[in-house]
Protein backbone atom coordinates (compact mmCIF):
# COMPACT_ATOMS: atom_id res chain seq x y z
CA UNK A 1 0.00 0.00 0.00
CA UNK A 2 2.44 2.54 0.60
CA UNK A 3 4.37 1.99 -2.61
CA UNK A 4 0.61 2.85 -4.12
CA UNK A 5 0.37 5.81 -2.57
CA UNK A 6 4.29 6.94 -3.18
CA UNK A 7 3.35 6.11 -6.75
CA UNK A 8 0.21 8.63 -6.42
CA UNK A 9 1.88 11.22 -5.14
CA UNK A 10 4.47 11.04 -7.82
CA UNK A 11 1.82 10.96 -10.39
CA UNK A 12 0.25 14.32 -8.34
CA UNK A 13 3.25 15.92 -8.25
CA UNK A 14 4.28 15.40 -11.81
CA UNK A 15 0.76 16.97 -12.96
CA UNK A 16 1.26 20.57 -10.56
CA UNK A 17 5.13 20.42 -12.17
CA UNK A 18 3.91 20.32 -15.93
CA UNK A 19 1.64 22.88 -15.37
CA UNK A 20 3.00 25.81 -17.24
CA UNK A 21 6.34 24.33 -17.69
CA UNK A 22 7.72 24.19 -21.77
CA UNK A 23 8.42 21.36 -23.81
CA UNK A 24 12.18 21.31 -22.77
CA UNK A 25 11.06 21.17 -18.59
CA UNK A 26 8.15 18.36 -19.43
CA UNK A 27 10.88 16.10 -21.15
CA UNK A 28 13.50 16.86 -18.05
CA UNK A 29 10.89 16.36 -15.77
CA UNK A 30 9.99 12.91 -17.29
CA UNK A 31 13.39 11.89 -17.84
CA UNK A 32 14.01 11.60 -14.28
CA UNK A 33 10.60 9.72 -13.63
CA UNK A 34 12.32 6.46 -15.28
CA UNK A 35 13.15 5.72 -12.07
CA UNK A 36 9.96 3.20 -12.52
CA UNK A 37 11.89 1.45 -14.69
CA UNK A 38 15.31 -0.24 -15.29
CA UNK A 39 17.90 2.16 -16.34
CA UNK A 40 20.78 1.49 -18.27
CA UNK A 41 23.64 4.16 -19.28
CA UNK A 42 25.42 3.23 -22.16
CA UNK A 43 28.93 4.61 -22.71
CA UNK A 44 30.54 4.58 -26.30
CA UNK A 45 34.19 4.61 -27.22
CA UNK A 46 35.35 7.57 -29.75
CA UNK A 47 37.71 6.37 -31.97
CA UNK A 48 37.50 3.12 -33.60
CA UNK A 49 33.98 3.01 -32.21
CA UNK A 50 31.92 5.41 -33.28
CA UNK A 51 34.32 7.09 -35.90
CA UNK A 52 37.76 7.49 -37.92
CA UNK A 53 38.73 10.34 -37.79
CA UNK A 54 40.89 10.12 -41.08
CA UNK A 55 44.02 10.02 -38.77
CA UNK A 56 43.29 13.62 -37.45
CA UNK A 57 44.23 12.87 -34.33
CA UNK A 58 47.66 11.28 -34.59
CA UNK A 59 48.27 14.02 -37.02
CA UNK A 60 47.31 16.43 -34.29
CA UNK A 61 49.60 14.58 -31.42
CA UNK A 62 52.54 14.75 -33.75
CA UNK A 63 51.79 18.52 -35.42
CA UNK A 64 51.63 19.59 -31.26
CA UNK A 65 54.64 18.04 -31.09
CA UNK A 66 56.89 19.75 -33.42
CA UNK A 67 54.96 22.74 -32.59
CA UNK A 68 55.82 22.99 -28.93
CA UNK A 69 58.81 20.68 -28.92
CA UNK A 70 60.47 21.14 -32.48
CA UNK A 71 60.27 16.89 -32.46
CA UNK A 72 59.02 15.70 -35.49
CA UNK A 73 57.01 12.60 -36.15
CA UNK A 74 57.23 12.63 -32.11
CA UNK A 75 54.49 9.83 -31.75
CA UNK A 76 55.76 7.62 -34.80
CA UNK A 77 56.13 3.76 -33.21
CA UNK A 78 54.10 4.56 -30.13
CA UNK A 79 50.59 2.43 -29.83
CA UNK A 80 47.51 4.80 -29.32
CA UNK A 81 44.75 2.22 -28.88
CA UNK A 82 42.60 2.13 -25.75
CA UNK A 83 44.85 4.83 -24.11
CA UNK A 84 43.83 8.27 -22.90
CA UNK A 85 45.13 11.09 -24.65
CA UNK A 86 47.15 12.52 -21.66
CA UNK A 87 49.07 8.77 -21.16
CA UNK A 88 50.16 9.57 -25.13
CA UNK A 89 51.34 12.62 -24.50
CA UNK A 90 53.26 11.34 -21.45
CA UNK A 91 54.68 8.40 -23.09
CA UNK A 92 56.16 10.93 -25.83
CA UNK A 93 57.32 13.08 -23.60
CA UNK A 94 59.07 10.67 -22.27
CA UNK A 95 60.40 9.00 -25.12
CA UNK A 96 61.73 11.88 -25.80
CA UNK A 97 63.50 12.90 -22.66
CA UNK A 98 61.24 15.91 -21.91
CA UNK A 99 60.14 16.31 -18.62
CA UNK A 100 56.19 15.27 -18.39
CA UNK A 101 55.36 16.72 -14.77
CA UNK A 102 56.51 20.60 -15.50
CA UNK A 103 53.45 21.98 -17.33
CA UNK A 104 54.45 20.47 -20.36
CA UNK A 105 51.46 18.40 -20.86
CA UNK A 106 49.36 21.27 -20.99
CA UNK A 107 51.19 22.93 -23.96
CA UNK A 108 51.35 20.03 -25.24
CA UNK A 109 47.48 19.52 -24.78
CA UNK A 110 46.75 23.32 -25.88
CA UNK A 111 48.22 23.06 -29.22
CA UNK A 112 46.76 18.87 -29.88
CA UNK A 113 43.52 21.44 -30.04
CA UNK A 114 44.48 23.83 -32.37
CA UNK A 115 45.34 21.37 -34.97
CA UNK A 116 42.34 18.37 -34.32
CA UNK A 117 40.23 21.99 -34.81
CA UNK A 118 41.56 22.24 -38.66
CA UNK A 119 43.20 18.28 -38.79
CA UNK A 120 39.70 16.91 -38.58
CA UNK A 121 37.95 18.78 -41.34
CA UNK A 122 39.18 15.61 -43.82
CA UNK A 123 37.95 13.84 -46.65
CA UNK A 124 38.81 10.48 -44.99
CA UNK A 125 37.11 10.78 -42.04
CA UNK A 126 34.00 8.41 -41.39
CA UNK A 127 31.30 7.31 -38.91
CA UNK A 128 31.41 3.40 -38.27
CA UNK A 129 28.91 1.57 -40.40
CA UNK A 130 25.26 1.87 -38.58
CA UNK A 131 26.71 4.37 -35.70
CA UNK A 132 23.80 6.61 -36.35
CA UNK A 133 20.69 4.38 -36.97
CA UNK A 134 22.09 2.53 -33.57
CA UNK A 135 22.03 5.76 -31.90
CA UNK A 136 18.54 7.03 -33.05
CA UNK A 137 17.26 3.75 -31.94
CA UNK A 138 18.77 4.31 -28.22
CA UNK A 139 17.92 7.55 -28.15
CA UNK A 140 14.14 6.47 -28.07
CA UNK A 141 14.51 4.35 -25.69
CA UNK A 142 12.86 6.24 -22.06
CA UNK A 143 15.41 3.81 -19.71
CA UNK A 144 18.32 4.19 -21.72
CA UNK A 145 20.32 7.03 -21.37
CA UNK A 146 23.86 7.45 -23.39
CA UNK A 147 27.20 8.87 -22.60
CA UNK A 148 30.82 8.85 -23.63
CA UNK A 149 33.98 6.91 -21.86
CA UNK A 150 36.92 7.76 -24.05
CA UNK A 151 40.30 8.41 -23.68
CA UNK A 152 39.88 11.43 -25.45
CA UNK A 153 40.71 14.90 -23.39
CA UNK A 154 36.82 16.31 -23.77
CA UNK A 155 37.56 19.24 -26.20
CA UNK A 156 39.01 17.05 -28.27
CA UNK A 157 36.40 14.35 -28.13
CA UNK A 158 33.48 17.08 -28.47
CA UNK A 159 35.62 18.72 -32.11
CA UNK A 160 35.43 14.85 -33.19
CA UNK A 161 31.87 14.46 -33.01
CA UNK A 162 30.41 18.13 -33.62
CA UNK A 163 32.08 16.91 -37.27
CA UNK A 164 29.53 14.43 -37.71
CA UNK A 165 27.08 16.07 -35.29
CA UNK A 166 26.58 13.87 -32.74
CA UNK A 167 27.11 15.94 -29.76
CA UNK A 168 23.84 16.00 -28.84
CA UNK A 169 23.58 12.53 -28.69
CA UNK A 170 25.87 12.34 -25.49
CA UNK A 171 25.28 14.96 -22.70
CA UNK A 172 27.35 13.67 -20.17
CA UNK A 173 30.71 11.34 -20.51
CA UNK A 174 33.83 10.71 -19.21
CA UNK A 175 37.49 12.04 -20.28
CA UNK A 176 41.00 10.84 -20.85
CA UNK A 177 41.99 14.49 -19.16
CA UNK A 178 39.33 13.29 -15.58
CA UNK A 179 41.88 10.54 -15.20
CA UNK A 180 44.99 9.18 -17.51
CA UNK A 181 44.32 5.56 -16.19
CA UNK A 182 41.19 4.42 -18.61
CA UNK A 183 40.28 2.32 -15.59
CA UNK A 184 38.76 4.95 -13.01
CA UNK A 185 37.01 6.70 -15.71
CA UNK A 186 33.73 4.49 -15.14
CA UNK A 187 32.79 5.97 -12.07
CA UNK A 188 33.51 9.81 -13.34
CA UNK A 189 30.47 8.73 -15.57
CA UNK A 190 28.17 7.51 -12.96
CA UNK A 191 28.73 10.41 -10.87
CA UNK A 192 28.07 12.64 -13.61
CA UNK A 193 24.26 10.72 -14.64
CA UNK A 194 23.95 10.84 -11.09
CA UNK A 195 24.41 14.91 -10.77
CA UNK A 196 22.47 15.17 -14.36
CA UNK A 197 19.78 13.55 -13.74
CA UNK A 198 19.36 13.47 -9.33
CA UNK A 199 19.20 9.85 -9.30
CA UNK A 200 22.18 7.12 -8.96
CA UNK A 201 23.02 4.35 -11.27
CA UNK A 202 24.55 0.91 -9.97
CA UNK A 203 28.09 -0.28 -12.06
CA UNK A 204 26.14 -2.96 -13.07
CA UNK A 205 23.59 -1.07 -15.03
CA UNK A 206 26.44 0.74 -16.77
CA UNK A 207 27.35 -1.05 -20.68
CA UNK A 208 30.68 0.02 -22.07
CA UNK A 209 30.77 -0.42 -25.26
CA UNK A 210 34.25 0.17 -27.15
CA UNK A 211 36.63 -1.61 -29.62
CA UNK A 212 40.15 -2.61 -27.79
CA UNK A 213 40.61 -4.79 -24.99
CA UNK A 214 40.95 -1.61 -22.82
CA UNK A 215 37.52 -0.94 -22.99
CA UNK A 216 36.50 -4.39 -22.11
CA UNK A 217 38.69 -3.63 -19.04
CA UNK A 218 37.76 -0.69 -17.85
CA UNK A 219 34.05 -2.02 -17.83
CA UNK A 220 34.78 -5.37 -16.29
CA UNK A 221 36.91 -4.40 -13.41
CA UNK A 222 34.06 -2.37 -12.09
CA UNK A 223 31.48 -4.78 -13.03
CA UNK A 224 30.01 -3.39 -15.72
CA UNK A 225 28.55 -5.42 -19.03
CA UNK A 226 31.07 -4.89 -22.02
CA UNK A 227 30.46 -4.55 -25.63
CA UNK A 228 33.23 -5.27 -28.20
CA UNK A 229 32.78 -4.22 -31.52
CA UNK A 230 35.43 -5.56 -34.43
CA UNK A 231 35.81 -2.15 -36.21
CA UNK A 232 38.90 -0.85 -34.84
CA UNK A 233 42.62 -2.33 -34.96
CA UNK A 234 41.68 -5.38 -32.96
CA UNK A 235 40.37 -7.97 -35.18
CA UNK A 236 37.11 -10.22 -34.25
CA UNK A 237 38.99 -13.04 -33.00
CA UNK A 238 41.15 -11.30 -30.72
CA UNK A 239 38.17 -9.68 -29.03
CA UNK A 240 36.50 -12.63 -28.00
CA UNK A 241 39.54 -13.40 -26.06
CA UNK A 242 39.52 -10.14 -24.11
CA UNK A 243 36.77 -11.11 -21.57
CA UNK A 244 33.72 -8.75 -22.90
CA UNK A 245 30.26 -10.42 -22.62
CA UNK A 246 29.48 -9.60 -26.04
CA UNK A 247 31.17 -9.75 -29.21
CA UNK A 248 30.46 -8.09 -32.13
CA UNK A 249 31.71 -7.37 -35.99
CA UNK A 250 29.95 -4.00 -36.09
CA UNK A 251 27.14 -2.07 -34.45
CA UNK A 252 24.44 -3.40 -36.35
CA UNK A 253 24.61 -6.84 -34.75
CA UNK A 254 23.55 -5.32 -31.42
CA UNK A 255 21.37 -7.28 -29.48
CA UNK A 256 19.09 -4.75 -27.81
CA UNK A 257 17.51 -7.21 -25.58
CA UNK A 258 20.17 -6.43 -23.15
CA UNK A 259 18.79 -3.77 -22.19
CA UNK A 260 15.24 -5.10 -21.05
Amino acid sequence: MPEVLSRASMLLNLDSRLRGNDDYEVQTIMRQLIIEKEMKLILFDIDGTLMDSGGAGTRSMDLAFAEVFSVPRAFQGISMAGKTDIQIMKEGLIRHGIDSENGNVGLLRDAYIRSLRTEIENPLKRLKPGIRESLDILKEKDEVFLGLLTGNIEQGARIKLGSFGLNPYFPLGAFGNDNEDRNKLLPVAAERFSRLYNNEIEYRDCIVIGDTPRDVECAKIHGAYAVAIATGPYPYEALLKCGADMVLRNIGEMDYSLLS
